[in-house]
């Protein structure tokens, strides 16, 4: 039996063309905010023509492809080196299209059941999976790295050494991990979209499942809308605004995230040194540019840079106690308030756990000729950011229970107060 629209006349069920759009709008969407933030990052002045392939492994890294660095220095050179970094900007840009464009059709009716949407999903994996190939084999490139004046320089020239470095991108592991990150962002879009031609037994699933799903989506939008609105505050009066749009098109939910999760008690440990940064507000790469391995959380920035930090704190539990009264509102009648903590806890614990595997960051790069120089000022460096993860999901479940308590309440108020007043 044909769906049927709002009109009673059968609509068209999405095809391959459909899912072409899908990806292609999707690819797109995240090549521009990409070659954006890289231009505005200073990446067009890269050797060797490398903007393309550099936007490539850009994509690739976004939907949480591995790009890994080689290198061809001879016998005479060690090179050592990784990278482990999710632009979220770009991620974000790429799951707003796919979501959207993936539940047009879920809308219009034009699927009928289970076997329709498993289609319509398989079509859109399928050409996914090509485009991460093509994107895969573009991410790849390979420079020359000048030795200098010094040592290193000396030695080069002497025994002829001529080291050269890149990156290629992990084709495999990236079509793996970019097919569990489109299912991610499709079992998102199922969960909080109405009216998902979906079985009986998951429909109520569903309805238990997507109020506390639609308010984490809030959350996480809302972080990163107050972050842009700071960021555009900041380079309307600070200055830089190069840098910091290059930051917004790359990395503004990385900083927005991470501030949440500061805000909600969790410590990050990091470490930043050599001529690498962080791409954040200045205060979290001084706080991390230490010999060792530091902590960063509310008490060390706090600490660092004065009392205004407490307004993490402050902002993370306005928006929760928010989330978590929508959380209440949208959920079915009858729903007990212990129920309605339990979901916003689970939520919010799930959500931190995507907010530290993705927020995390590890870069390294260093050379060395017959033992000489390895991590040598301007040749290499190191970035490493890594949340606790065991104290921040007990945190986020310790807030979420409370939040999600606080909020059933408000909301049964609310109830309460209405219908008195409509008696």
């Amino acid at each position: 039996m044909n769906a049927r629209t709002s009109s009673g006349r059968p609509a068209a069920r999405p095809g391959w063309v459909q899912a072409l759009i899908t990806v292609l709008g999707a690819v797109v969407a995240m090549a521009v905010v990409a070659a954006l933030g890289l231009w505005a990052a200073g990446a067009t002045d890269l050797p060797g023509d490398a903007f393309p392939q550099v936007v490539a492994a850009t994509l690739v890294t976004a939907v949480g492809g591995t790009v890994r660095l080689t290198g061809d220095a001879g016998d005479l050179v060690g090179t050592e080196g990784g990278l482990a970094v999710i632009p979220l900007s770009v991620t974000l840009a790429g799951a707003l299209v796919v979501g959207w464009c993936f539940r047009r059709p879920l809308r219009r009716r034009a699927l009928a059941g289970a076997p329709g949407l498993a289609g319509w999903a398989a079509r859109v994996a399928a050409l996914w999976l090509a485009a991460l190939l093509g994107l895969g084999l573009a991410a790849r490139h390979t420079f020359e790295i000048p030795l200098g004046e010094g040592p290193l320089g000396d030695l080069g020239e002497l025994f002829g050494i001529e080291p050269e470095a890149g990156f290629a991108a992990d084709v495999p592991l990236t079509l793996l991990i970019g097919l569990v990150w489109l299912a991610g962002v499709l079992l998102v879009t199922l969960l909080v979209s109405r009216g998902v031609p979906l079985p009986a037994g998951l429909l109520r699933v569903q309805a238990s499942v997507r109020p506390a799903a639609r308010a984490m989506v809030v959350l996480l939008l809302a972080c990163v809308v107050i972050c842009l609105v700071v960021a555009l505050v900041v380079a309307a009066t600070r200055g830089h605004p190069v840098e910091t749009f290059a930051v917004v098109l790359l990395g503004l939910p990385n900083v927005a995230w991470l501030a949440l999760t500061v805000g909600l008690g969790a410590t990050w440990d990091g470490r930043v040194a050599g001529p690498f940064g962080l791409p954040m507000p200045r205060v979290l790469d001084e706080v991390l540019r230490t010999p060792e391995v530091s902590e960063l959380n509310l008490g060390t920035l706090v600490e660092h840079d004065g009392g205004r930090w407490w307004w993490l704190l402050v902002l993370a539990a306005v928006l929760l106690l928010a989330v978590a009264f929508l959380t209440a509102a949208l959920a079915p009648a009858g729903v007990g308030i212990l129920r309605h903590a339990l979901h916003m806890g689970v939520a919010l614990a799930l959500t931190v756990l995507m907010i530290c595997l993705m927020a995390r960051i590890s870069a390294r790069l260093g050379l060395s000729v017959l033992g000489i120089g390895d991590l040598t000022e301007g040749i290499a460096g190191e970035v490493l950011l890594d949340a606790r993860l065991w104290s921040a999901l007990g945190l986020a479940l310790l807030w979420g229970l409370a939040a999600g308590s606080a909020g059933a309440w408000a909301a049964r108020a609310v109830r309460r107060g209405s219908g008195g007043a409509g008696g």
